[in-house]
């Protein structure tokens, strides 16, 4: 398998004291804690995700408390660049396109992390300036108790079994909402005729949400019946949502296909506590993490030396099974994502 992954209120879960710091200026070293903003999925809903772990070992490691703030991943963007000239974020954590977006924006900063050399080229950005930390891929989740099987075409989608029971997250706000449009274009074979069929999708749909992590449990109690998501998230989710499903649509060759979505970390620029930001960004990385990845995460590790052989490894290894990936042209993306997203708008009277 290769390895490559506005809502106005802001999901605040503070591991330390309740205030971001006022000031973005001091590099002070001595200064016991680190601000992460990222997009949702890597932390449990009940404390029991793999940042809820990572951030806790790392405290009690280093000393340092992490703040920690999430939100769409291009939420989380946005607020980075209205704070750009006092910024407040030390690690950004984004899914593509915008992690890519965040660098040519200049909000990130170039930071070899340690062990970097494990994380293949194409999980990684050339010059430094971001890496991943896990892997993931995009998909869909159902709801097993009301559907008897998963829906297997986009076409399925617009039946009439899912009137007001379809949503899906965002595009150009939330990660895995771009990713529907992404892997829209490449199925239908191009972005006029995925964005007719999502016109079309519109007489179903129930709205746009900033989050797409809010969307499996309303899949899960039977609101909805469909919804995006992505494969780490809604498996970790599937723990306690007993009746969410993961599927993949069929692309035009027939065959269920994703593409790896990953979950890549920056050093911001000017970020007020850098060294902190470092040290995060390499414990985040560091073996023993990487291996909690999938035990802890539900997700795939970044490291290519990295086999995960736990029962969660074993079960994602087996969603994935017969699923085909192809990669999207990322440098497109990330240049025509702005009109993308306003013909999306457009197409769909968003």
């Amino acid at each position: 398998m290769p390895r490559n992954r506005l809502s106005p209120a802001i999901a605040l879960a503070l591991l330390a004291t309740p205030a971001l710091s006022a000031c973005g200026t001091s590099t002070a070293s001595d200064t016991k804690e680190v601000t992460v903003y990222s997009a949702d999925g890597l932390k449990g809903e009940n404390g029991d995700g793999w940042y809820d772990r990572v951030f806790a070992d790392f405290t009690k490691q280093t000393g340092i408390k992490v703040k920690y703030v999430e939100g769409g991943s291009g939420e989380m963007v946005q607020r980075a660049v209205r704070e750009k000239s006092n910024p407040q974020a030390d690690v950004l954590v984004t899914l593509p396109p915008f992690i890519q977006q965040a660098d040519a924006k200049g909000l990130l900063q170039k930071y070899e992390v340690k062990d970097s050399d494990q994380v293949s080229g194409a999980d990684k950005a050339v010059d430094g300036s971001w890496i991943s930390v896990v892997n993931n891929y995009f998909g869909f989740v159902y709801n097993k108790k009301e559907l008897k099987q998963a829906p297997k075409t986009w076409n399925e989608l617009l039946d009439a079994t899912y009137k007001n029971k379809l949503q899906y997250s965002t595009p150009g706000v939330a990660g895995d909402g771009t990713a529907v449009l992404i892997k829209a274009i490449h199925d239908f074979g191009g972005k006029e005729q995925a964005l007719a069929y999502l016109k079309k999708l519109q007489a179903n749909n129930v709205g746009p949400s900033a989050s797409t992590g809010k969307l499996a449990p309303k899949v899960d109690k039977g609101e909805l019946l469909a919804a995006n998501g992505d494969v780490q998230m809604n498996y970790a989710q599937a723990k306690t949502m007993p009746n969410l499903g993961i599927w993949f649509p069929a692309d035009k060759d027939g065959k269920p296909s994703t593409f790896a979505l990953p979950y890549a970390a920056g050093l911001v620029t000017k970020a007020p506590h850098s060294e902190n930001g470092k040290k995060l960004l390499d414990f985040m990385l560091a073996q023993k993490q990487q291996e909690e990845v999938s035990s802890i995460g539900g997700g795939f590790s970044a490291r290519q030396d990295v086999k995960a052989t736990d029962a969660n490894a074993v079960a994602l290894t087996r969603i994935m099974d017969g699923v085909d990936f192809f990669e999207p042209d990322w440098t497109d993306i990330d240049k025509n994502l702005t009109s993308y997203v306003e013909d999306w708008k457009s197409a769909t009277g968003s």
